[in-house]
């Protein structure tokens, strides 16, 4: 079972998220990151290799894209916040980048 992180697991799964540009999202027990390509390809090709690592997981993030543009929001809907999961795949997103 997946549940929230707690204040001693935060630091060591999210700090070095946070010193690859990842940042906590306002309001919310989230954790978001824009990504940018070199083109809408590239950034299509990345949301694909991605996609199929989240379905794997069974841990889908919300993002969104425009052209070469990809922002990312992770956070676990079912303990209400931060878990393991989105540190995971935060990790897999950026060795995909």
């Amino acid at each position: 079972m997946t549940e929230k992180l707690s204040d001693a697991t935060r630091g060591p799964l999210l700090d070095p998220l946070f010193s690859a540009g990842w940042q906590v999202v306002d309001g919310r027990d989230a954790i978001t990151k824009t990504y940018k390509f070199d083109s809408f390809v590239d950034a299509f090709g990345w949301m694909t290799r991605a996609a199929i690592w989240a379905e794997k997981w069974d841990h889908h993030p919300e993002w969104s894209n425009v052209y070469n543009t990809v922002t990312v929001i992770l956070t676990t809907h079912d303990v209400g916040g931060i878990s393991a999961l989105d540190a995971k795949l935060a990790r897999k997103m950026e060795s995909l980048f």
